[in-house]
């Protein structure tokens, strides 16, 4: 039997860590996708998140943050009608407003990539946690990313879902020692 992180328990977060979490990833589209949901995941499990994603990427309009920037009024109240999200005013208002807020730092930087890895000098964190009692909620690093994005208007980025944000995109690999992932990624 493989080891896996604790956390790994259920059949949708298995999935999830074997497949997709700490991978590092450069793709605009799929790092807007996982900030968004795990601002939407404030407050909630990540199975819900999981369990909800499919119901988001179609709501969302497959992450597109160009698409997501324009919705408006009628758009929005469409969103809190859907079962299939996390039917949250404020962390629906918090995904346009940071559709808005990404197109500008893609501008700015080029890419939202080349933006979110510079809190980790370009490269993956590999930390060191002895067992997951060590493991930290936040970071200087996180810390400095929500500060910064903050400041760029982005919202539902506290220095949690940013470290949370972390591990999931790969910036930082958390796997547990002894977890078989831990040096695929």
């Amino acid at each position: 039997m493989m080891k896996r992180c604790q956390w790994a328990t259920k059949q949708l977060a298995i999935a999830y860590h074997d497949q997709e979490w700490g991978v590092p990833i450069h793709d605009d589209r799929t790092l807007f996708e996982f900030l968004i949901l795990e601002g939407a995941q404030a407050g909630l499990s990540w199975d819900t998140i999981l369990r909800k994603r499919e119901n988001y990427r179609k709501a969302f309009d497959g992450f597109d943050p160009d698409k997501v920037a324009r919705y408006g009024a009628k758009k929005t109240k469409q969103l809190l009608n859907d079962p299939g999200i996390v039917r949250n005013r404020l962390k629906i208002a918090a995904a346009i407003q940071n559709a808005k807020a990404f197109l500008a730092v893609q501008k700015e930087f080029g890419s939202f990539d080349a933006y979110i890895w510079q809190f980790v000098g370009g490269k993956p964190k590999k930390n060191q946690w002895r067992d997951s009692k060590q493991l930290a909620s936040s970071t200087p690093e996180s810390d400095a990313m929500s500060k910064d994005l903050q400041c760029r208007g982005f919202k539902f980025v506290g220095s949690t879902i940013c470290y949370a944000f972390m591990q999931a995109v790969g910036l930082v690999n958390d796997h547990a020692p002894g977890c078989f992932r831990r040096s695929q990624v």
